[in-house]
């Protein structure tokens, strides 16, 4: 197994409600799940290739609960990275040189059955963890925007965290709103609903903790 370990940002939104059942052992509220995920890798290697600067992002969609399976998926690898850290990067989002089930990527691998080819695109991605505010746009495929929860009495920002201690993707997350839009390969869209930001220390041993 080739050793790796990412350290990045990572902006995900899915259609559940804002506080995402699936973040506490439930199964999600609309009874399927769809999400669009994006990350920065600030720094990473694979081995001896390095992957930091580059951007990753993935859609998703499962029929029911995500642990039921029959999920589909579309990857989508920044268009700068070289032939080997584009290998690297497609290893690691697929579950390749990852202790079972240690991070999410493994985690949710494990559910796709149907897997679009990889796309290598020019990957817009912008993103605030701690002021939970982001943008992801792949001209032509994906769109996905967080912001802040607004309150409904008078506007005013709402702050809401979650901690997964014994977690596979995140120690804490900042809760927002977000909203995306898929065109292709995969067609989806949902607005005002979850959105997570966090920051991700992840190796291929699960997350690595201070």
């Amino acid at each position: 197994m080739t050793y790796w370990k990412l350290k990045g940002r990572e902006l995900a939104n899915c259609n559940c409600e804002y506080g995402c059942n699936c973040q506490f052992a439930g199964l999600p509220d609309k009874g399927y799940c769809q999400a669009v995920f994006g990350m920065v890798i600030d720094e990473g290697f694979h081995g001896d290739t390095d992957l930091s600067g580059l951007n990753i992002a993935g859609v998703f969609r499962w029929p029911g609960p995500i642990h039921e399976g029959h999920g589909e998926c579309a990857a989508f690898v920044d268009e700068r990275a070289n032939e080997a850290q584009r290998h690297a990067l497609l290893t690691i989002m697929t579950g390749g040189d990852t202790d079972p089930f240690a991070t999410v990527f493994a985690v949710f691998a494990s559910t796709i059955e149907k897997m679009h080819d990889p796309l290598f695109l020019p990957i817009e991605f912008d993103i605030d963890v701690d002021g939970r505010k982001g943008r992801l746009r792949i001209d032509g495929h994906v769109e996905m925007h967080g912001e802040p929860i607004r309150s409904p009495v008078n506007g005013a920002e709402v702050r809401a965290r979650i901690n997964l201690p014994d977690g596979f993707e995140y120690e804490i997350a900042e809760v927002g709103s977000g909203r995306s839009r898929s065109y292709f390969p995969m067609q989806l869209e949902h607005s005002a609903s979850y959105g997570q930001f966090a920051n991700l220390h992840l190796d291929s041993h699960g997350i690595v903790r201070a």
